[in-house]
């Protein structure tokens, strides 16, 4: 068959589809550029937040016109969306030809030899024992790639859904992940990104220690300049972490660090481990050992007992840790979390307008890292001729894909894709930063 596969959401949604793509691949389908004229279009959806919700049905939707047009044969919704609203999925949306679970990725070549003979799977697999070490067909430009080392997350904030649909935190092996990171290498990729729901407890669940340190040393081993770490949650930074980030030298001096807010009882509400005192310290830690350091954060504004002097403190805060990147976001209540319902609640019209300022502040931090920038020189991953732009567009350690923004660059010649570039510096615009390319 030819299958057409959508990946939604996260980055750890997109390697789940990867590995969807190799199992077909590996069984003798074809994957098809676009759902258009495909035999299959594989959904794999985000069900975190409402927007995310609503981006998923309109996407199914949209099938289920090409499928009405007879331009597509079936439809097969995977992911998070599926696992949260199995029973109502089927009845809402009848377009729908077969489920998969966040449990029963694995199970995807059952699930098309059930459409086929004209069934409607649902699978739904146990979904704290997965298979992560699977191949996988990278989907993003090869030369950068995510590395995903665990799946699932223990945390349980209050706000949060992910454990109810990704279950319990478990690591992949250090062996699993060196080879996979090696097969990456091999393949191009110069940008290797190690991401889970949380890196900082690697190892807990197999050793009763935390590994990232030891996985970090043997991933710098491999031939890849630039090693990209996201997420670190404050509360699990050891002495040993820190050091391996300071003084290895493939290590992006990029830390994405979620914190979600910056006052001691919405904090415990959250059920976020530590207090305001100890974030402010560990930040001082970091920028002291880890010179030229960029720290990204989450932020929600309008959480549950989130009063004016409740946003004022992290407004305060904000502005004191100076934090060069932070994505925002006003509280989106979702049932079966704690927050859903708790005592305090705060419109959504007011969640979003403090949102607003925090951006608003946020960009003049920004605006002042921008400026400091200027008249230095980046060392730039080109990602391509941008035309829009009229010049050549990439990123320095200090802008993540999909999140943050851009230095656009002019160069003398011809810049393949994902070479490494040196930039100097010497404007803004719009948030990024533009430059010249050196000889």
């Amino acid at each position: 068959m030819k299958i057409a596969f959508i990946s939604l959401g996260c980055a750890k949604n997109l390697v789940n589809s990867e590995q969807m793509m190799a199992l077909c691949v590996k069984s003798g389908h074809t994957l098809a550029d676009s759902p258009d004229g495909a035999d299959v279009a594989v959904v794999n959806t985000c069900g975190f937040i409402d927007s995310a919700k609503s981006e998923a049905i309109d996407q199914i939707l949209s099938l289920a016109a090409l499928k009405d047009e007879g331009r597509l044969g079936k439809i097969l919704v995977a992911g998070c969306l599926s696992q949260r609203y199995q029973d109502e999925m089927l009845q809402e949306l009848p377009e729908i030809d077969g489920l998969l679970g966040t449990g029963s990725y694995t199970d995807i070549l059952e699930a098309l030899d059930a459409m086929a003979a004209g069934d409607v799977p649902t699978y739904f697999g146990d979904i704290h024992h997965t298979l992560e070490d699977g191949a996988r067909i990278v989907t993003k430009p090869l030369y950068s790639a995510y590395l995903k080392i665990a799946e699932g997350c223990d945390n349980r904030c209050a706000y949060c859904v992910i454990p109810s649909l990704r279950g319990k935190y478990r690591s992949r092996t250090v062996e699993s992940l060196v080879a996979e990171a090696k097969s990456l290498a091999d393949q191009g990729t110069k940008e290797l990104i190690v991401v889970a729901q949380d890196i900082t407890r690697y190892g807990l669940d197999l050793t009763g220690k935390r590994m990232l340190p030891q996985l970090l040393t043997e991933l710098c081993k491999l031939p890849f300049p630039w090693i990209r770490l996201h997420y670190l949650y404050p509360d699990e930074f050891t002495d040993e972490l820190i050091e391996v980030i300071a003084n290895e030298p493939k290590i992006l001096k990029y830390l994405d660090i979620p914190i979600q807010h910056a006052n001691d009882k919405l904090l415990r509400a959250m059920n976020r481990r530590g207090t305001k005192a100890e974030i402010m310290a560990l930040f001082e830690i970091l920028r002291a050992r880890i010179p030229g350091l960029v720290i990204r954060t989450s932020l929600i504004t309008g959480l549950p007992g989130e009063g004016e002097a409740e946003f004022e403190e992290l407004c305060d805060f904000l502005r004191w840790a100076k934090l060069e990147r932070a994505g925002i976001f006003p509280f989106s209540p979702q049932e079966g979390t704690p927050a859903f319902d708790m005592p305090g609640q705060v419109g959504e019209v007011e969640a979003v307008r403090r949102a607003e300022l925090l951006v608003e502040l946020q960009s003049r931090v920004m605006d002042e890292y921008n400026e400091q920038r200027l008249g230095t020189t980046l060392e730039v991953l080109c990602e391509g001729f941008d035309a829009a732009a009229g010049c050549y567009a990439g990123r320095s350690y200090a802008d993540s894909p999909d999140v943050d923004g851009h230095v656009y660059f002019t160069a003398a010649g011809r810049v393949p894709e994902g070479e490494l570039v040196r930039v100097r510096i010497t404007g803004t615009t719009d948030g990024d930063l533009t430059g010249e390319m050196e000889d």
